[in-house]
């Protein structure tokens, strides 16, 4: 109480003076019993801190201090709130300073509607509320499992379970690898991007499946669908312009149910067997149609050779014929004795021979 009533004291500011009322200011009898201080025996001189506290301010701000001090009519006040302002107003207008990252995309919003793109670097845009910025990271590649153990609470199966063409059901589990490709869409017309790939890869796995019987699921290329889920998968992600991209779908697994692997292995089994004996078989006939097809040939060049050979023989004896029917033709007694000598030549000259002479009887 006693500090209020010296603060509204009307000498407040003034000062101490020497207590013989030159000033207009009345002696204080207590003022010698207490040092201005307060470094006596007795409690500090709350009007003596107050006065040193404006005497200290009034020099911080170019006024005259001790004795003399007097007010400047507010012309420090309007500096020092001037300056106060302009830091406020450099604080605000930097805040509307944002880095972009190698990698990411900065998207600048303006009164809440898209103002544009920036890339990596040091960008300024109005401070909020005019204007605001979201970074969207379009390198960091996410992955989500398609196909878990859940089981449907209303259908009572696993997630990973699919219906196939011929109405077996099989389980295929994969993981689906994507990134943000553009950060607009991303940001404005994905409400949700990882249920979107997920919904999407369902949708895409599905339709795969229904178009397939089990058996050629079970012994497709893992890489031939691999491709056609991350094709349809892209179609989607497009249709609905996302802003995703799939960037690697990877197979974990296409097999049977639990219930019905036994039934399947004995299947696989046997079709193993089918193709062990079919490999044997086309071994066997390899090594069997080269000696084959080579002992048809020598055949077919044997024949070939005799056929030659006959037909030239023939056509040989024909020509002989033919001149011998000439001379013939000329004198045929003389020919056909000569014939005959000839004939009898070629028989007897191979054959032994008697002789019986009409003298004697001899035998030779």
């Amino acid at each position: 109480m006693r500090a209020l009533l010296s603060i509204n004291d009307p000498r407040w500011g003034r000062g101490e003076g020497n207590g013989n009322g030159k000033d207009g200011s009345r002696p204080r009898a207590n003022e010698s019993k207490r040092p201005p201080g307060g470094d006596g025996d007795g409690p500090p001189d709350l009007d003596e801190m107050w006065r040193n506290f404006n005497r200290r301010l009034s020099g911080l701000f170019g006024g005259k201090g001790g004795n003399g001090f007097r007010p400047d009519n507010g012309r420090a006040a309007r500096i020092g709130v001037g300056i106060v302002i302009g830091v406020l107003i450099a604080v605000y207008a930097g805040s509307g300073l944002f880095v972009v990252q190698e990698g990411q995309t900065g998207v600048v919003l303006q009164f809440g509607k898209l103002d544009g793109t920036v890339g990596q670097g040091v960008h300024w845009r109005a401070p909020y509320p005019f204007a605001s910025h979201e970074i969207v990271d379009t390198t960091q590649v996410r992955s989500i499992e398609i196909g878990r153990n859940n089981v449907v609470r209303l259908a009572n199966v696993k997630e990973s379970a699919m219906l196939t063409r011929d109405a077996d059901i099989v389980d295929v589990r994969f993981i689906v690898q994507y990134r943000i490709r553009s950060a607009t869409d991303y940001l404005f017309r994905s409400v949700d991007p990882e249920r979107s790939v997920s919904q999407a890869a369902q949708a895409a796995v599905r339709a795969i499946v229904g178009t397939r019987s089990a058996a050629d699921l079970l012994n497709q290329d893992r890489d031939a669908m691999r491709e056609q889920l991350a094709a349809a998968i892209q179609r989607d992600l497009d249709r609905y312009q996302s802003g995703l991209e799939v960037t690697a779908v990877t197979m974990q697994s296409v097999a049977a149910p639990e219930q019905t692997q036994a039934a399947y292995a004995e299947v696989a089994k046997a079709r193993d067997e089918r193709e062990a004996a079919k490999r044997a078989a086309q071994a066997y006939a390899n090594d069997l149609l080269p000696k084959a097809q080579g002992d048809a040939a020598k055949l077919i060049d044997e024949a070939k050779t005799y056929a030659d050979r006959v037909v030239t023989e023939a056509e040989g004896d024909a020509d002989r014929f033919k001149q011998v029917y000439a001379q013939y033709s000329k004198a045929p007694a003389v020919i056909r004795e000569r014939m005959y000598l000839q004939t009898m030549q070629e028989i007897y000259s191979n054959t032994t021979k008697v002789f019986v002479g009409n003298k004697g009887g001899s035998v030779v």
